[in-house]
């Protein structure tokens, strides 16, 4: 774990990462974002090296100095990439074959001394956080907790610092946050210890009743859990319209690309979690949305310029789209699996071609686009533009709501498990006498038609559409998204919007975190293996789903448990195990 650490480290190294995110103070001025990436590996791999997998059956020690011992080693080894990297940079010349890396590296992990200072320095640091990381395997379940709390709080305050200080604008705070932050970014030192302190008080305190709340409602039945949840949808859609009228145009705009980006992974929720179809060309939707509802609602559109109200051309985009989501997949809907999945691929590029060639450009207006869309008419009340980002994130926000119901009775009907029948076994689900063909195509239409609406927003957000924003790699993000969040889930679904797209940015919309612009991708990537590998149902993954990728451990833990006997014969677990025995 510590070689595989160091290798990591001399990777986000050489990629520059380092000397990019060191002007961002995090805690001023004893830590800033550039330090802070190269320190969390070494905490990470000292803290994993404890790690025990608890089985039935499968005896587990208490920890003890073991930990700390290893995870110095692990540290060790980890900070060691980085001494022996700033070894090779002073003997060699790595700017030709490596064009990413900086000479102020080598500095930078200097501390702006000596060379032998930056091997021997590494080597300390990457130790003691390794040990650290092990220190925490020895703390009870309550003290862990409050430390791990901590480190969150101070760390997310200060990295959301352009948030925070947002809202206190909204809100009339500034005298707060400029106690807190200091005056060229970072959380003051003071401030960092009084935010440590009083968040470990609230983690000891109120876990406990957090929890038995949790416990509370999930054990409720019937009506009244009926009951509580109408509570929570209120309450969160409560504090989603009251809060952009205290935000400001900062953060209403990240709302507003968040929500649009929820819209479109619902979509391909539909496609990709409930159908279980790979759908790699997800943004041809989002193109003919966009690009619809530009032609019917703009006076420049090259060949065509009805200039109709936004709402009813939203109904001949819906129309359009559904259409389209028709045409691709009749085609390639009685395929399956990887080769589906490359057509679908095909499929979404072609469709920005064709937006992009001469031969339309008569129509769509070629690499020029269509330009001057203008504002979305509601009922004559008011126009919503990108020049006001609580309007836009009003309208995308009303449209998600209709999405969420949409597909949440979708998923509960009988459309809904015809989907999910298929997605676990076509086959079976095929001679249970469902339609698959038919059952496949309804899911890309109902997933054109979400997509379409954030086309079609986005269209009259941003007054302009060209074919460079519909790369097929806003598919892959918005795939990133869903599976991220946990696929077949609402709630997961949105959650991941949240955290990826609000917090890093989507292909061409900023984040919260701006400094991570040139580096989003690489994220995206550790994130998704690190989520196939550890958690594969998702950040907040649907009962059934879960069960569904932890059956074969779910029914071995049963087994071991006694509660499957060996003749039961459900799914040959139980027997394949009673054969290797006397």
């Amino acid at each position: 774990m510590g070689s595989i650490a160091s290798f990591a480290q001399v990777f986000i190294a050489l990629s520059n990462m380092p000397v990019r995110l060191d002007e961002r103070l995090i805690i001023k001025p004893v830590l800033s974002l550039g330090y802070l990436v190269l320190l969390i590996l070494p905490f990470a791999v000292g803290y994993r090296q404890g790690h025990q997998i608890k089985r039935e059956g499968v005896p587990t020690y208490a920890p003890g100095p073991n930990e700390v011992v290893g995870g110095f080693l692990c540290g060790a080894l980890a900070g060691g990439g980085l001494s022996l990297l700033a070894v090779l940079l002073t003997h060699f010349d790595l700017r030709e074959p490596l064009v990413n890396w900086s000479p102020i590296l080598l500095d930078l992990l200097a501390f702006g001394n000596a060379t032998w200072f930056a091997a021997v320095i590494w080597l300390v640091i990457g130790g003691g956080m390794g040990a650290a990381g092990g220190v925490l395997r020895l703390l009870g379940p309550r003290s862990r907790r409050a430390v791990v709390t901590m480190v969150l709080v101070v760390l997310g305050v200060a990295v959301l610092e352009s948030l925070v200080v947002d809202l206190a604008e909204g809100l009339g705070l500034e005298p707060l946050t400029d106690r807190l932050y200091a005056r060229r970014g970072g959380v003051n030192w003071p401030s960092a210890v009084g935010l440590a302190v009083v968040s470990g008080l609230l983690a000891v305190v109120g876990r406990g009743r957090f929890r038995q709340a949790r416990t509370r409602v999930s054990e409720l039945e019937g009506a009244k859990r009926t009951q509580a949840n109408v509570g929570l949808i209120l309450l969160t859609a409560a504090v989603l319209i009251v809060l952009p009228l205290f935000a400001g145009k900062l953060t209403n705009e990240l709302l507003a690309n968040v929500g649009l980006f929820v819209l479109l992974a619902l979509g391909l929720n539909v496609v990709v979690g409930l159908a279980g179809i790979l759908d790699l060309g997800y943004v041809a939707f989002f193109a003919v949305g966009s690009y619809s509802a530009a032609v019917l609602t703009a006076a420049t559109s090259p060949k065509i310029a009805p200039e109709m109200p936004w709402l009813v051309a939203l109904i001949v985009v819906v129309i359009i789209t559904g259409l389209v989501g028709l045409f691709i997949g009749a085609p390639v809907i009685r395929m399956r699996g990887d080769y589906l999945a490359i057509v679908t691929l095909g499929f979404g590029e072609i469709i920005r071609l064709l937006f992009l060639s001469d031969w339309l450009s008569g129509w769509f207006g070629g690499s020029q686009g269509i330009t001057n869309i203008p504002a979305a008419g509601i009922f004559g009340l008011t126009d919503v533009a990108g020049t006001d980002p609580r309007r836009v994130f009003y309208l995308v926000l009303a449209f998600c709501a209709l999405a969420i119901y949409v597909s949440w009775r979708l998923e509960r009907s009988r459309l809904g498990r015809a989907w999910m029948a298929v997605r676990e076994d076509e086959t079976v689900a095929e001679a249970m006498g469902i339609n698959t063909v038919n059952v496949k195509l309804l899911a890309f239409v109902v997933g054109a038609v979400l997509g379409s609406f954030s086309g079609a927003i986005f269209a009259a957000k941003v007054g302009s559409v060209f074919p460079a924003s519909f790369l097929i790699l806003v598919s892959i993000v918005i795939l990133v998204v869903v599976i991220f969040g946990g696929m077949g889930n609402i709630i997961g679904v949105i959650a991941g919007s949240a955290v990826l797209i609000g917090v890093l940015g989507g292909p061409k919309q900023p984040g919260l975190l701006a400094e991570f612009s040139e580096f989003k991708l690489l994220i995206y990537g550790a994130l998704l293996i690190w989520m196939m590998l550890a958690r594969p149902e998702g950040l907040i993954p649907s009962v059934r789903r879960t069960r569904e990728l932890r059956q074969h451990e779910m029914a071995q833990d049963a087994w071991l448990r006694g509660e499957v006997d060996d003749d039961d014969g459900g799914n040959g677990t139980g027997g394949a195990s009673s054969a290797v025995l006397p």
